[in-house]
Protein backbone atom coordinates (compact mmCIF):
# COMPACT_ATOMS: atom_id res chain seq x y z
CA UNK A 1 0.00 0.00 0.00
CA UNK A 2 1.09 3.43 -0.90
CA UNK A 3 0.03 6.97 -0.18
CA UNK A 4 -2.57 8.83 -2.33
CA UNK A 5 -4.23 11.66 -3.03
CA UNK A 6 -7.27 11.25 -3.43
CA UNK A 7 -10.80 13.92 -4.58
CA UNK A 8 -13.95 13.18 -4.00
CA UNK A 9 -17.07 15.40 -4.02
CA UNK A 10 -15.27 18.55 -2.15
CA UNK A 11 -12.72 17.14 -0.33
CA UNK A 12 -9.15 16.47 -0.91
CA UNK A 13 -7.47 13.73 1.07
CA UNK A 14 -3.73 13.50 0.90
CA UNK A 15 -1.83 10.60 2.63
CA UNK A 16 -4.64 8.06 2.17
CA UNK A 17 -3.57 4.57 2.13
CA UNK A 18 -4.46 2.82 -0.85
CA UNK A 19 -3.27 0.03 -2.85
CA UNK A 20 -4.09 0.24 -6.90
CA UNK A 21 -4.98 -3.62 -8.02
CA UNK A 22 -5.81 -2.93 -12.19
CA UNK A 23 -9.25 -1.41 -12.29
CA UNK A 24 -9.49 -1.96 -8.39
CA UNK A 25 -8.73 1.29 -5.60
CA UNK A 26 -8.62 -1.05 -2.25
CA UNK A 27 -8.61 1.31 0.75
CA UNK A 28 -8.95 0.02 4.48
CA UNK A 29 -12.63 1.47 5.99
CA UNK A 30 -11.08 3.97 7.85
CA UNK A 31 -9.34 5.72 4.88
CA UNK A 32 -12.68 5.51 3.18
CA UNK A 33 -14.37 7.73 4.98
CA UNK A 34 -11.45 9.71 5.86
CA UNK A 35 -11.43 9.99 1.82
CA UNK A 36 -15.20 10.12 1.05
CA UNK A 37 -17.99 10.59 4.00
CA UNK A 38 -18.67 7.04 3.19
CA UNK A 39 -18.49 4.52 6.46
CA UNK A 40 -18.91 0.82 6.82
CA UNK A 41 -22.23 -0.37 8.42
CA UNK A 42 -23.78 -3.30 8.93
CA UNK A 43 -26.11 -2.30 6.65
CA UNK A 44 -23.59 -1.19 3.82
CA UNK A 45 -22.00 2.06 3.14
CA UNK A 46 -23.88 4.79 4.42
CA UNK A 47 -23.28 8.74 4.47
CA UNK A 48 -25.90 10.40 6.44
CA UNK A 49 -29.40 9.41 5.69
CA UNK A 50 -28.07 7.65 2.74
CA UNK A 51 -27.16 3.52 2.61
CA UNK A 52 -26.33 1.48 -0.20
CA UNK A 53 -26.17 -1.96 0.47
CA UNK A 54 -22.58 -3.22 0.07
CA UNK A 55 -21.78 -5.81 -2.89
CA UNK A 56 -19.41 -8.52 -2.15
CA UNK A 57 -17.16 -7.50 -5.26
CA UNK A 58 -16.57 -4.06 -3.84
CA UNK A 59 -14.87 -5.86 -0.29
CA UNK A 60 -12.01 -8.29 0.06
CA UNK A 61 -11.05 -10.69 3.18
CA UNK A 62 -9.14 -8.19 4.70
CA UNK A 63 -11.98 -5.81 4.90
CA UNK A 64 -10.60 -3.20 2.59
CA UNK A 65 -13.49 -1.02 0.07
CA UNK A 66 -12.66 -0.78 -3.62
CA UNK A 67 -13.31 2.55 -3.76
CA UNK A 68 -13.24 2.35 -7.34
CA UNK A 69 -15.81 -0.69 -8.12
CA UNK A 70 -18.41 1.23 -5.67
CA UNK A 71 -17.66 4.78 -7.85
CA UNK A 72 -18.33 3.02 -10.83
CA UNK A 73 -21.83 1.36 -9.24
CA UNK A 74 -22.44 4.89 -8.35
CA UNK A 75 -22.20 6.45 -11.89
CA UNK A 76 -18.93 8.15 -11.22
CA UNK A 77 -16.41 8.65 -13.71
CA UNK A 78 -12.54 8.10 -11.68
CA UNK A 79 -9.78 9.89 -13.48
CA UNK A 80 -5.99 8.60 -11.84
CA UNK A 81 -2.20 8.87 -13.09
CA UNK A 82 -1.35 6.43 -10.66
CA UNK A 83 -0.75 8.53 -7.40
CA UNK A 84 -3.92 10.60 -7.22
CA UNK A 85 -7.51 9.58 -7.92
CA UNK A 86 -9.99 11.88 -8.85
CA UNK A 87 -13.78 11.15 -8.84
CA UNK A 88 -16.57 12.82 -10.86
CA UNK A 89 -20.65 13.66 -9.51
CA UNK A 90 -22.45 10.53 -8.63
CA UNK A 91 -25.36 10.30 -11.24
CA UNK A 92 -27.51 9.81 -8.51
CA UNK A 93 -31.43 9.55 -9.18
CA UNK A 94 -30.89 11.82 -12.84
CA UNK A 95 -29.01 9.02 -14.07
CA UNK A 96 -31.77 7.83 -16.23
CA UNK A 97 -31.95 11.02 -17.73
CA UNK A 98 -28.36 11.69 -18.23
CA UNK A 99 -28.10 8.25 -20.52
CA UNK A 100 -30.95 9.48 -22.61
CA UNK A 101 -28.84 11.57 -24.63
CA UNK A 102 -31.71 14.12 -24.43
CA UNK A 103 -31.16 17.13 -23.24
CA UNK A 104 -33.31 19.34 -20.93
CA UNK A 105 -35.69 21.87 -22.41
CA UNK A 106 -34.95 25.29 -21.92
CA UNK A 107 -35.62 28.87 -23.92
CA UNK A 108 -32.71 31.22 -24.83
CA UNK A 109 -33.44 34.31 -27.14
CA UNK A 110 -31.11 34.74 -30.37
CA UNK A 111 -29.12 37.10 -31.98
CA UNK A 112 -32.56 39.36 -32.40
CA UNK A 113 -33.85 38.18 -29.05
CA UNK A 114 -36.10 36.02 -30.26
CA UNK A 115 -37.02 33.33 -28.11
CA UNK A 116 -36.58 29.50 -29.07
CA UNK A 117 -37.04 26.62 -27.33
CA UNK A 118 -35.20 23.50 -27.49
CA UNK A 119 -37.87 21.17 -27.95
CA UNK A 120 -38.56 22.67 -30.82
CA UNK A 121 -35.75 21.56 -32.34
CA UNK A 122 -36.03 17.69 -31.36
CA UNK A 123 -35.07 15.36 -33.93
CA UNK A 124 -32.70 18.04 -35.70
CA UNK A 125 -29.04 19.06 -35.24
CA UNK A 126 -28.81 21.56 -33.45
CA UNK A 127 -25.15 24.28 -32.66
CA UNK A 128 -25.56 26.16 -29.79
CA UNK A 129 -22.78 28.68 -29.21
CA UNK A 130 -22.25 29.93 -26.01
CA UNK A 131 -19.71 33.14 -24.75
CA UNK A 132 -19.03 34.75 -21.80
CA UNK A 133 -17.19 38.18 -20.97
CA UNK A 134 -15.83 37.48 -17.70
Amino acid sequence: MGTSTILYDDRVSEGINASADGAHLWLTAADLTKATGWKVEPEGLCRGDACVRTQAAWTDSQGRVDLAAFAKYMGQPMLSDGQAYAFGESLGNRRDSLFSLEAPDFTLPDIDGKLHKLSDFRGKKVFMYSWGSY
